[in-house]
């Protein structure tokens, strides 16, 4: 008997839904108890492709350049024959269990300086961080990054400097609290690309005027301008420190942007640290003058950047800069079962639920397993989250922002330390390597 569409009746396709649902169930429940599916799907324009992945081009001489002066950048020392004490990339993708937090707990074990010397102005490795005026007030959620700074980092040693787009500081008490208190170790300036980009291929570009509404381009561009005229550290402002970033300054690095590796976009500078007139920046600025605009609004210039600047480097023979692996900024920024809770659900509830795959009991309590993570990673990363708050007695409250305020002291305790001190005191040299 033939059978043609209109022939098949209602009734028909019923019966078959009727055994076609539940047998689609049953094979799902059973795939799923038995194998850890991993599948992920995103769509790349070929045209975008072609224009923006697939050329490598050749580099513009910057390292020459450095090889002929080292006045200002050892490129032997630095780059040819560069030694160091801690290997930062474990060359494992290290999406499986904890690994990732075991390793990072590897980096600065075992304490290599106990100098608690303060170092003069010009000495101390700065660390840099922007808040732009004209999107939100600088307030108590804000002052969380300073706090974290103050009570992880050496200062004696290091140098926290807030930039904006505007006089940040004016009529502002939590500012002008932190200048009274750290006067060596902290300062708010007012960004001036041009004058940073003096002596740059950028100097006279319009690309200086890059913009869009959420400070993504704007801080793209000044982190590596500030760091090519300072050096120092890098440290978007929705970033907490939870331990001394002093073992991993020896090199020069980005971070990973996640444990998947997006095939395009793996990096990010969200975490980053460069000497002053490094070559890498100097050949990353060569990029952004010569190469297609940013779009606004997009990590054009945050992680394409500098995938586009490691693939040239590699190609020209270059030894290219460090990738730290992406829990030690990023813990969020995984699996379900690896990466740190949300920061802003409470304690097991939705996305807050956090059950890595351990014996260990008490997971997110003093002395436990999360806590634990956290004195071997270095920062937590929140991804401009502004508007949401932080849960009351969450772990963020607990295991960071509570410790913040014990060891970064408030202005009556600093003074208090700082008579007994008769100077500047480092208020975390005993958490360099333990962290928070």
């Amino acid at each position: 008997m033939n059978y043609t569409l209109s022939s098949i009746r209602p009734a028909h396709i019923f019966r078959l839904l009727l055994y076609l649902i539940p047998g689609l169930a049953v094979s799902l429940v059973i795939l799923f108890t038995f194998y850890e599916p991993k599948i992920e799907i995103k769509l790349y324009s070929r045209k975008w492709l072609q224009a923006e992945v697939d050329p490598i081009p050749p580099l513009s001489g910057c390292f020459e350049q450095a090889g002929r002066d080292d006045s200002l950048y050892n490129v032997t020392e630095r780059v040819w024959r560069k030694t160091s004490t801690w290997e930062v990339q474990s060359g494992m993708d290290m999406q499986s269990g904890l690994d990732c937090y075991d390793y990072a707990g590897i980096i600065g074990g075992r304490p290599t300086n106990n100098d608690d010397t303060p170092l003069e102005g010009d000495k101390r490795t700065i660390y840099h961080t922007y808040w732009r005026i004209d999107l939100a007030t600088f307030g108590p959620r804000q002052e969380y990054m300073l706090k974290s700074f103050f009570a992880t980092q050496p200062v004696n040693k290091m140098k926290l400097v807030l930039w904006s787009n505007g006089d940040l500081k004016a009529g502002n008490a939590i500012l002008l609290g932190y200048l009274r208190q750290y006067p060596e170790a902290f300062d708010v300036r007012e960004v001036d690309m041009k004058a940073l980009a003096r002596g740059t291929s950028l100097y006279g570009s319009d690309r200086l005027e890059s913009t869009d509404a959420k400070a993504w381009l704007d801080g793209d561009l000044l982190r590596l301008l500030v760091l090519w005229n300072y050096g120092g550290v890098w440290v978007d402002m929705d970033s907490l420190l939870t331990r001394s970033l002093e073992p991993l300054l020896e090199h020069e690095f980005v971070t990973q942007w996640d444990c998947y590796n997006k095939p395009y976009t793996p990096l990010n500078g969200a975490l980053m640290r460069f000497h002053k007139h490094s070559p890498y920046l100097c050949e990353a600025f060569h990029i952004m003058v010569t190469d297609t605009a940013p779009r606004p609004g997009s990590t054009d210039w945050g992680s394409l950047l500098y995938t586009k600047l490691w693939r040239r480097l590699v190609k020209a023979g270059v030894p290219p800069f460090k990738i730290l692996p992406w829990c030690f900024s990023d813990g969020r920024s995984c699996r379900i079962d690896n990466r740190l809770p949300d920061p802003f659900r409470r304690d097991g509830e939705g996305e807050g639920r956090w059950s890595p795959k351990t014996s260990k009991t008490s997971t997110g309590e003093d002395g436990g397993l999360l806590d634990e993570l956290l004195h071997k990673v270095f920062v937590v990363h929140l991804h401009n989250q502004w508007e949401k708050a932080f849960p009351r007695d969450g772990w963020v409250e607990r295991l960071l922002l509570k410790r913040y305020e014990k060891r970064g002291g408030s202005e009556g305790e600093f003074y208090g330390r700082k008579r007994r001190c008769n100077g500047v005191c480092s208020i975390a040299k005993h958490f360099q390597v333990g962290g928070v």
